[in-house]
């Protein structure tokens, strides 16, 4: 299967088979990353890393993938480029791609990320943007399928603000893969309409079912995957926090949660978390809303510490796995040949 040359945007543009393709691909090349199996199958190249929103995972994720690699990496942090101030991003796009051989962008508008693909010349990755989270998703169906062999018929229930680009792309990602999508979240939080027919579409030919309740009993029961997300996302303002709060408290991720999924179901989020007094946003929202919300008087939001640190939580597993399944994407979209 041949990918070089393609951008990679949304998994709205990839069948499952390609989809496929890229998760047995990011196990091929963990495996040899284990083994201490060097893989420079990209020597002599050069990337860039075009990043609005800081990120600990994604830009580690790309740096190492890419040294691995054997590529040179460029970074360029929230005030380190002039796109969008003083250059706008189509002219950002034809400069950088006749610099790099690939771009990565993490950033606020869907659109910039269309735009830098449309004039880049180079494969462009969506290192996040507003609508969607693409590489996270491939981390997060690989973390599934290392810990339950497959994908397919698997029942997956992400709890919170099932509107945002972790919503959407995890519910894009398990219609196309043969999930069960269930979004457990209030009404107003749910899922653009349009996009969930167009699931639905898809899930037709795969075998998903795609599930919205306000329900978190009857959403989260006997599911495999238990999945949340922070309720307030990066450049939202801070006063979103307390409607948010007072939307989400009854669906924070808890032990009681856990024990109405399957019994060997597992805890996902794609970090960072609110699960404690031990950040500076963590003390602020204890502080602030320990009287008016009881639930999150320890700093914890949408999950509980206790299930965070327990057994079933993967998250640091899932964390690790960005930087495979984001290596596979680069090297598939950059070579023809993986060997």
């Amino acid at each position: 299967m041949n990918l070089k040359g393609r951008n990679f945007i949304t998994l709205l543009d990839f069948t499952p088979q390609e989809i496929g393709h890229l998760i047995d691909l990011s196990l091929k090349l963990k495996q040899e990353k284990k083994e201490g199996k060097a893989h420079r199958h990209l020597e002599g190249k050069n990337i860039v890393l075009l990043f609005q929103k800081d990120s600990t995972r994604t830009r580690c994720a790309f740096e190492v993938g890419a040294l691995d690699l054997g590529m040179g990496v460029t970074y360029l942090g929230p005030s380190g480029s002039q796109m969008g101030k003083k250059e706008s991003v189509k002219d950002t796009a034809r400069v950088l791609g006749r610099m790099y051989d690939g771009i990565e962008f993490r950033g606020y508008l869907h659109s910039d990320v269309e735009q830098l693909a449309e004039h880049g010349g180079v494969p462009v990755w969506n290192g996040l943007t507003d609508m969607y989270h693409p590489t996270q998703i491939l981390a997060d169906f690989l973390t599934v399928k290392e810990n339950f062999g497959k994908l397919e018929g698997i029942k997956f229930s992400y709890v919170g603000d099932a509107r945002n680009n972790m919503g959407n792309s995890l519910m894009i990602g398990s219609a196309k893969m043969g999930l069960h999508f269930t979004a457990v979240a209030p009404r107003e939080l749910w899922p653009d309409a349009s996009l969930v027919e167009h699931c639905r579409e898809i899930a037709k030919e795969t075998g998903a079912t795609i599930t919205l309740t306000e329900d978190t009993i009857a959403g989260t029961k006997d599911a495999d995957v238990i999945y949340t997300d922070v309720w307030v996302s990066m450049g939202e303002p801070k006063d979103v926090w307390h409607s948010r709060i007072k939307q989400l408290s009854d669906y924070q991720v808890d032990k009681a949660m856990m024990d109405n999924a399957s019994k060997n179901a597992i805890f996902m989020h794609c970090l960072p978390a609110f699960h404690g007094i031990d950040t500076e946003i963590g003390i602020q929202i204890a502080n602030e809303f320990k009287e008016e919300h009881p639930r999150v008087k320890n700093g914890e939001m949408e999950v509980t510490d206790e299930v965070i640190e327990s057994p079933q939580s993967v998250v640091f597993e899932e964390a690790e796995n960005r930087m495979h399944t984001i290596k596979a994407v680069m090297l598939a979209t950059m070579s023809d040949s993986y060997e």
